[in-house]
């Protein structure tokens, strides 16, 4: 009797990226997995990013955008076109190790319910550090502030072992997101009104209204450069950053809990926008501003998501009872470890 191997794709969106997709696609190219496509999915490039591909790496898909989409909905034109029972979308700017696809899903086949994961996802530049972008899996406040095992804010980890354990989480970064396709195609893929930033949390949270899983695999590693789209200082991100979370609270809060919630939320955002006064950078704190506009001006605007309306089989496995931003700036937790595991749903 033959085992059956799911087909599994692996999608990197690239815009203007042949310096990262000749530097780590072999990596990717290099992966044991046995039933794999590899798909570059181009989001209207104006460098050569095509030919270098066409010339280099000819096996490899190529689909492509008329223009750039966005993160958001670059995937979504992108993924409509690929067929496979698991998508991996991945960025550019990571280093793949040569099993990276096995560990993740073998932990997905083992239950029906889980519908995303990601592997652990380590700095490039530092590779005894955790990266930024997801770490060791991530997690949510009950204002909406995302943190992550191994990474509080700005404060980043060593890997130390200390996360050396699978488990359930709240959402999967984006930058190496495992999703099954079934369930990629049922929540009705990104939210576009993202654009970039957070659109990954806003999916998983969806999938968590289902009553889905999403997971972290500690047995999985890859490294990821970061910062390689938009620079951490860019105020458009501090602008995204911004709008995006009071957007995530409003679609997947319920409505009376979102009515408490957002004000509070929102006077945080004020705490911000002062403290970037102060600090002189008078064009995040315009882009705090300016997000803030821009999510009342919008405040009845629909999605190309609705599950909050479809489903009410909340799992908030992963959200956190209480204020992170509290714990951090002034209890000065900075690990996660620090945290008292309690106080997660």
């Amino acid at each position: 009797m033959s085992i059956i191997i799911p087909k599994v794709a692996v999608v990197i969106l690239n815009w203007n990226g042949k310096k990262y997709l000749a530097d780590f696609l072999p990596s990717v190219i290099a992966s044991t997995y046995q039933n794999l496509e590899i798909v570059v999915g181009d989001n209207g490039s104006s460098d050569d990013s095509v030919q270098f591909l066409k010339a280099h790496y000819p096996s490899i898909t190529i689909l492509k955008n008329d223009q750039n989409y966005g993160f958001t909905g670059g995937y979504n034109r992108i993924l409509e076109r690929v067929e496979a029972d698991y998508y991996i979308l991945l960025n550019s700017d990571i280093e793949v190790t040569p099993c990276w696809i096995e560990p993740v899903i073998r932990l997905m086949e083992s239950d029906e319910l889980i519908a995303a994961a990601a592997p652990k996802i380590k700095s490039f530049k530092q590779k005894t550090h955790f990266e930024h972008a997801g770490a060791a899996g991530g997690f949510i406040d009950k204002f909406g502030y995302p943190f992550c095992e191994g990474r509080i804010f700005y404060d980043i980890e060593a890997d130390l072992g200390q996360y050396q354990v699978s488990k359930e989480v709240f959402w999967a970064s984006g930058a190496a997101l495992f999703i099954k396709k079934r369930y990629w195609d049922e929540c009705g893929g990104f939210d576009e009104r993202f654009f970039a930033h957070m659109e990954e949390i806003d999916l998983c949270w969806r999938l968590k209204n289902m009553g889905l899983k999403v997971m972290y695999c500690a047995e999985s590693e890859v490294y990821h450069v970061g910062g390689g789209t938009l620079d951490a200082e860019n105020p458009f991100k501090t602008y995204l950053n911004f709008r995006n979370n009071l957007v995530l609270l409003k679609k997947n809060l319920p409505f009376l809990r979102a009515l408490v919630i957002i004000p509070i939320r929102i006077c945080f955002d004020l705490m911000a926008l002062i403290r970037f006064m102060c600090e002189g950078k008078r064009k995040d704190a315009w882009a705090v501003s300016r997000a803030h506009q821009n999510f009342v001006l919008n405040l009845f605007q629909k999605s190309n998501t609705s599950i909050k309306s479809k489903y009410r089989n909340y799992n908030l496995s992963g959200m956190y009872k209480r204020s992170i931003v509290l714990d951090f700036f002034v209890r000065h937790k900075k690990h996660f470890t620090e945290l008292d595991q309690e106080d997660f749903l």
